[in-house]
């Protein structure tokens, strides 16, 4: 009888732990491998790589396809749009985000329920494709790199989200900075951001990914090959890759490159740059995201 329940208590328990370990670590071979399969393509000389072949590791190391993509302006200056994007667009939606929701999460502000309406709207109702690219070319706004920026320069689901995490903020610490003599902006600056950083972080990883992967509104807004993210230039890519030559035909040709190890660097470099940011702010996710969307 002894024996029974300690085989349900430990013995089962263990046993558990070990399949679902199992199964856990076979669902992550299956996705990862897709990933690594990629990755050792780009790195296999043309000569050696053959469609349908499955090789773990590459039977001839290769640089040529990088090389290749790295001496091509379009490559170059689709990278720089997609930093830029990146960057900047970050900064100014970390910016309009944190400051609309600070503002709506202060009760004594007049027209707080009003601006939550609003933006409440904006989450319920999607005007469309077309009145968005209406408003987009009558403010001039066809071809240029902001066209990817200003329409989406704030999410009202973060909005929400981020004014959850500034309600969780003590007001007694923002009463105690108004005894000290500080105005709004200085109490938003001084205190509520420093206390907000772990938000700060999650929500601009959160941007920046969707910066980066910025496809379809580049394929409304922009038509100028120089002005294309990379995901664009990808997608272009994949379809044809004589597109990394600027659309030349005698350059790939000439280097004798096959069009499926040129696809493969081109995924990679197009992944890697936005995947490594990852690990540095992994820890914030849990802590930012979730704090203040459920009350205690």
């Amino acid at each position: 009888m002894n024996t029974d329940n300690s085989f349900e208590s430990g013995g089962g328990g263990t046993v558990f732990d070990r399949v679902n370990l199992m199964l856990l670590l076979l669902v992550c071979a299956l996705m990862v491998f897709p990933i690594y399969y990629v990755v050792m393509v780009s790195f296999t000389d043309a000569s050696a790589y053959r469609i349908g072949e499955l090789h773990l590791f590459p039977q001839k190391w290769s640089l040529r396809s990088y090389t290749y993509l790295f001496s091509t302006q379009i490559v170059l200056s689709a990278f720089k749009v997609s930093v830029f994007l990146a960057t900047i667009g970050t900064a100014l939606s970390l910016i309009v985000t944190s400051g609309l929701s600070y503002a709506i999460s202060r009760k004594s502000y007049p027209a707080r329920r009003v601006v939550m309406l609003l933006i409440l709207l904006t989450i319920l109702f999607h005007p469309g494709i077309i009145p968005n690219y209406l408003v987009v070319k009558q403010m001039g706004l066809i071809n240029s790199v902001w066209a990817l920026i200003l329409p989406a320069l704030t999410s009202g689901w973060y909005v929400l989200l981020m004014k959850g995490f500034f309600d969780s903020i003590s007001e007694t610490l923002r009463e105690a900075a108004e005894l000290d003599g500080y105005n709004d902006l200085q109490i938003f600056l001084r205190i509520v951001l420093p206390l907000s950083l772990p938000a700060i972080a999650a929500f601009g990883l959160f941007y920046a990914v969707g910066y980066w992967n910025t496809f379809f509104t580049a394929i409304l807004y922009i038509n100028a090959p120089g002005k294309w993210p990379l995901q664009l230039f990808l997608q272009n890519m994949l379809v044809d890759p004589q597109i990394a030559g600027g659309g030349t035909i005698v350059d790939i040709s000439e280097r004798n490159l096959p069009g499926d190890t040129l696809k493969m660097a081109a995924v990679v470099v197009t992944t890697v740059p936005i995947l490594a940011a990852y690990p540095f702010l992994q820890k914030y996710f849990a802590k930012g995201a979730m704090v203040g969307s459920v009350k205690e």
